[in-house]
């Protein structure tokens, strides 16, 4: 049983309930307490920092490759890529004016695609004249041949770089937002997993233990792919991706963010070492998962995408290797919606996280207003 010091404080009664303090959980919180700070707001996370892909990914500050956004419009037409190009490209955007460079690692050291076909450089003016409007740049990708022997690069053809991307230290933003969630006292509950939930008219239940609920009015799914437990309805598909990172490497001339083969395969440089994620598209099968592992055959195909594409005749030594788990479905646009009266979700957003987070948290809190 617990005491009464317990219950009439860390497991009181809140107006807002998030489950899940990865990139759009925090941001979510934020984006509601500072429209309602008289509101309370608790976030529960079952793990003892935020996992999930929020401290597992590339440290990518990017809004779209150019194969990726003609792929985009070609399946979901011009009006909801763009869209989701917007809100990608401004969610980055706030999270510049919220921390400074130095404070999150931000470099805006270009976003850059290897290409092996010239088929998508015919719809580079198109794309161009596309976001003129959220970029402000008569062009936003550019083909830049120079830069793939002063990069060191292998098997690679052609060269497009974007200028308004570039890389980030996730843990340091997830830190500096954890900072902010406790400025504006959002409350937290760490280690603790959600059981079950129960609605009923007045309130809304969400079981922590057999014996232990915390009450809420709202509550707010921020689970991504973890979210089959409490959206069964939803597409929501888990996508395992598996990273690597280099040991310090001499000279190292790769600088930027690089996305290759429509972005299945995705490094940058880390100082000087490299980090490389991907290669998923090897394997969909066995990385359609949840399952934070990495396996030899994946780790082996990116060692070797090492040797040919980023660092051909090159000696490498890898320090870590690590995994994440996204959320996609048969579309890229991220699930923000009401589900029932007091129940909203936000998630599955493809990978892009840390662009679409600080945006869906607005979004959110919108929804939400109406009902507060």
């Amino acid at each position: 049983m617990n005491s009464i010091w317990e219950l009439e404080t860390f497991y009181r009664k809140r107006n807002i309930v998030i489950i899940g303090a990865g990139f759009s959980g925090l941001w979510t919180a934020i984006s509601i307490k500072e429209k309602y700070p008289q509101k309370t707001v608790l976030i529960i996370e079952r793990n003892t920092i935020p996992l999930g892909a929020s401290t597992r990914n590339a440290g990518f500050a990017c809004f779209g490759s150019l194969t990726e956004v003609i792929a985009d419009s070609q399946k979901m037409g011009w009006e909801k890529t763009l869209e989701l190009v917007k809100m990608r490209f401004e969610g980055l955007q706030k999270i510049r004016s919220y921390f400074k460079s130095n404070e999150i690692d931000f470099e805006l050291s270009g976003g850059y695609e290897i290409l092996n076909n010239s088929e998508p450089l015919q719809h580079l003016d198109t794309v161009n004249e596309k976001l003129k409007t959220i970029t402000g740049l008569e062009q936003t990708y550019i083909l830049n041949q120079e830069k793939i022997a002063e990069f060191g690069l292998g098997k690679s053809e052609f060269l497009i770089e974007n200028p308004c991307e570039g890389s980030l230290h996730s843990g340091k933003l997830l830190q500096k937002l954890l900072e902010k969630c406790h400025e504006l006292k959002i409350e937290f509950l760490f280690g603790t997993d959600v059981k079950t939930i129960d609605e009923n008219p007045d309130e809304i239940k969400i079981h922590i233990s057999e014996n232990l609920a915390v009450e809420a009015d709202k509550i707010i799914y921020c689970t991504n792919a973890f979210s089959s437990k409490f959206l069964e309805k939803e597409e929501i598909i888990p996508a395992r991706g598996q990273i690597l990172l280099t040991e310090p490497i001499d000279a190292l001339k790769l600088r930027g963010t690089f996305h290759y083969d429509e972005g299945f395969y995705y490094f940058r440089n880390l100082g000087n070492r490299v980090l490389l994620g991907g290669g998923r598209n090897q394997d969909f099968k066995t990385e359609q998962t949840t399952d934070f592992e990495t396996t030899e055959f994946l780790q082996k195909h990116l060692e070797n995408f090492l040797r040919e594409v980023i660092l051909p005749g090159r000696d490498f030594k890898i320090a870590l290797r690590w995994s994440g788990i996204m959320a996609f479905g048969s579309e890229k646009t991220p699930i923000v919606k009401q589900l029932s009266e007091r129940q909203f979700c936000a998630v599955r957003l493809s990978g892009m996280g840390v662009a679409l987070a600080p945006k869906i948290g607005e979004m959110m809190a919108e929804m939400i207003s109406i009902l507060i």
